[in-house]
């Protein structure tokens, strides 16, 4: 397996958990989704950005290793 391959199997379980989370809260608790940590914002629209956000990220940082390997394997021609 590569090391992009591994690298992106790590990534997901990172997503995987954080995604279970807010399953796990929503299925067994919930209540907790309906608290308002900001005014007029309760949790599950918080959660729920967060999760946007957050896998955009990892996308990001996924290529940006994935490029970074390239360019490394391929002497900084990629």
């Amino acid at each position: 397996m590569s090391k992009n391959a591994r690298f992106g199997l790590v990534l997901f379980a990172f997503y995987l958990a954080f995604y279970g989370g807010f399953v796990a809260i929503s299925a067994f608790s919930p209540d907790t989704m309906d608290w308002t940590p900001i005014p007029g914002i309760n949790l599950a629209i918080i959660y729920g950005f967060a999760l946007i956000v957050v896998a955009l990220l990892l996308a990001l940082i996924y290529g940006a290793f994935c490029r970074a390997e390239g360019d490394r394997r391929h002497g900084g021609d990629a």
